[in-house]
């Protein structure tokens, strides 16, 4: 039986290149239409604010997060990309601050249709969901989560440590040996193309480099070393957390631990005397 994504699977050589052909179809128009102002918002009203997992078990995060003292500036500034990392356990109140600034819920009710987040999201549709594998951190079991920013609570999905199985979905080498957390960002692309059409996957894109961002900025605010991977066998990491990798695919993954200091293994040679 041929899989869905065999049929979705477009281009040759001989053809435009896919990209070319998306952004095309994807430009905005003088004269583009959409749905009824009344079925946007009858759609936004029953789009659930998180996947509930409910029966997972749940942790409670942290409501009260660690200061960051560093300026926005220095952040900017001091962020890089890690690849090499030492064991390091992270304490919980440093994963909820990286959860809550990466995408947490920062106004609600009001009359507000949605709660409004911490990052830009094209009509407030907020079409990303947030999966961690907690390898190193403390009063946290190893395993796969994910995170619920309306509740602030996490909810076990797997137990034990997974990072073998992940590793495998990842261009070799990809993955900083020793990383305390690895974050998969996904996508329900519908919440947002249900309204803006293919650009709405542009937006889908955008927001994700939005969470990214300050996932990056607040590790280094708390002195945390922060690698952004996009190399990864999509539809592999999509069945590792059970997405079905068209409506639901993952979009985006980020390690976080502790960078590796380098010291010197011998005392250099001392200087001859004149």
């Amino acid at each position: 039986m041929t899989a869905r994504w065999e049929t979705l699977a477009l281009g040759s050589e001989s053809e435009s290149p896919l990209w070319e052909v998306f952004h095309e179809n994807a430009k905005l128009g003088r004269f583009s239409s959409g749905p009824s102002d009344e079925a946007i918002d009858q759609y936004t009203s029953g789009l659930l604010e998180s996947l509930p997992f409910d029966g997972f078990p749940t942790v409670l995060l942290p409501k009260r997060l660690p200061a960051m003292k560093m300026p926005v500036g220095k952040a900017m500034q001091s962020r890089a990309s890690v690849r090499e990392m030492t064991p390091h356990a992270l304490r919980l109140d440093q994963l909820a601050a990286l959860l809550y600034y990466g995408y947490g819920i920062t106004r609600s009710g009001s009359g507000l249709l949605r709660s409004l987040r911490i990052v830009p999201s094209a009509g407030a549709l907020y079409p990303l969901e947030i999966f961690l594998h907690a390898a190193n951190v403390q009063s946290l079991a190893s395993g796969l989560y994910h995170y619920n920013p309306l509740k602030q609570h996490l909810r076990r999905l797997r137990d034990g440590n997974q990072t073998d199985e992940i590793d495998r979905c990842f261009v070799a080498g990809t993955i900083p040996l020793q990383s305390s957390v690895l974050i998969f960002l996904t996508a329900l692309f519908e919440r947002t193309t249900f309204t803006y059409g293919n650009r709405g996957y542009r937006f889908v894109l955008l927001e994700a480099g939005h969470v990214a961002q300050n996932i990056n900025l607040v590790s280094s605010a708390l002195g945390l070393a922060c690698l952004n991977m996009c190399g990864f066998f999509d539809r592999e990491i999509d069945r590792f957390l059970h997405l079905d990798g068209i409506g639901h695919s993952t979009i985006y993954t980020l390690a976080v631990g502790m960078k590796r200091r380098h010291f010197p293994t011998s005392r250099p040679p001392l200087k001859k005397r004149a």
